[in-house]
This record gives C-alpha cells, structure tokens and sequence, in this order.
C-alpha cells in the first residue's frame, strides 16, 4: 500500500487511525492492523505479520486490543472480509472468537450474446447523488461489503458512473459502476446492481446492454452478497462467480 492509496482509504473507507496498530519486537514493527470505523461497525482493513514472527500471538494480540479498545469507545460490532483463499487469517478470526455470518461472491462479467437494446426502454444517465436522492440508496442492502455501503458510494461519487431504467414516475433499475485503472476503456467494476421492479432480470439485462454499446467488455462484481442480487439472477445475467470472501463479525469485548 502505497501512501497515497493510505489517504484514499482514510477519505473513501473511513479508515480511523486510532483504530489502527502496529506490533513491535524491540524497536522493529512486526504486525500491524489497519481498523475503518464508522457508526455501525469497525472494519479490519488489513492485518498482517511478518513471516519470521507468525504462530506467536501478535495477529491474535492485535485484535483482542482492538477489541478492548473499542468495547469502551465504541461501535461494538467488529467486521472482517477475508478472502476464502487465506487459510491462515480465517484460522486468525476463528481463535479470536469471530463468527462467520456469510459469504460474498466475486463475479466476473464477460461481454457476450445479450439481447438488443433496442426495446423501447428509457435509460437515463444517474449518479450516486440522483439515487441517494430518491430514496435508492441508503440502507437497502446493509448486507452489502464495506466498500459498496453508502458511505463508500458518497466519499467517491466523482469516480463513479451509471445508467439507470426509468419510467414516467420511478426509477425501476440501476446500475453504478468504475472504470478500471488498469483498462480503462474495457474494464469496470460494478458498485450496484439493483432492479426496483420483479421483471426476472429484464432490466438489468438492459443496462448491462447499454454498457456494452459504450465499450466495457468486462466487468467485475466483487464480494456480492446473496441479498443484493440472487446468484440465480447473476447468473442468468451472464455473471460467473471467480472466488469469495468470508464475512466474520464479533462484539468488541474487554480482554
């Protein structure tokens, strides 16, 4: 992580620097834990110890004191998306009492047959402040992982594109997206899917249409929780899950 990404994080993930640790050996840090924090819960961005200093306690070391910390100060609730690959981190949490409440999918979203766009239905450009302002945002899907939450949304809504189904009286699906730093003309990442009306997918198909016509052959959608699009949906939308991610919770408690 680089110093300028570090920043990013403070402004787009809240992440709270007296939320954040570092362990040392004598003077040489060996472990240090990265906490966002925001009304509802604290997020343990990052955690890591050196390789020389694994299996010793100081992973487990660093979250008990956090938790202490926060048991008093607050928000209790403490959250953790830990890729399904690291073995080792999800036998961290499980030692130090966190529970695992689901699992968030990564999909991939590659560019194929979809049905004409040309259907007759109204797409409109949105942004993040249009459907925070009719209502659409806000805690619909609070299942959704720390970086589509409202708040993430909002702190980088310059970054952030979209197109939406409307109608003479509603917005009836929607679709907010970023465009990738690595291919910026093919690739995004989806930030919300969201279909306002039971129309098996229809509207979403439309939009990830649109999409297409403007270029983007790719995209992902990562750490997708079962309430925000069913896998069903996804995947007769044409998305593939690639990989996951385990969400761990626990109540902040004094060691």
């Amino acid at each position: 992580m680089t110093p300028a990404a570090f920043k990013r994080s403070i402004r787009d993930l809240q992440v709270w620097c007296s939320s954040c640790m570092v362990a040392f050996a004598g003077a040489d840090p060996i472990g240090v834990l990265i906490g966002a924090k925001r009304s509802s819960a604290t997020l343990i961005h990052r955690i890591a110890v050196h390789p020389d200093h694994l299996r010793q306690g100081h992973g487990r070391h660093l979250l008990t004191s956090l938790g202490s910390k926060l048991a008093i100060l607050g928000p209790p609730r403490i959250v953790a998306e830990v890729p399904e690959t690291l073995a080792a981190a999800r036998a961290l949490f499980n030692a130090a009492g966190y529970v695992e409440e689901a699992r968030l999918t990564d999909y991939l979203w590659e560019a194929g047959v979809l049905p004409d766009a040309a259907d007759g239905r109204f797409v409109i450009p949105v942004t993040v402040e249009d459907l925070a302002a009719n209502g659409l945002l806000g805690d619909v899907h609070p299942q959704a992982c720390w970086e589509r939450a409202i708040e993430t949304l909002t702190a980088r809504k310059d970054d952030i594109s979209g197109f939406a189904v409307a109608s003479d009286e509603r917005i009836e699906a929607c679709v907010l997206y970023r465009t990738r730093e690595d291919d910026p003309q093919r690739s995004a990442e989806i930030v919300a899917l969201r279909s306002f009306v039971d129309d098996a997918g229809a509207r979403l198909r439309h939009l990830l249409t649109v999409l297409r016509t403007r270029g983007i052959e790719t995209l992902r959608f990562p750490k997708a929780h079962a309430a925000e699009v069913a896998e069903t949906e996804l995947e007769g939308l044409g998305f593939r899950p690639t990989g996951g991610h385990l969400l761990f919770g626990a109540t902040a408690k004094s060691a």
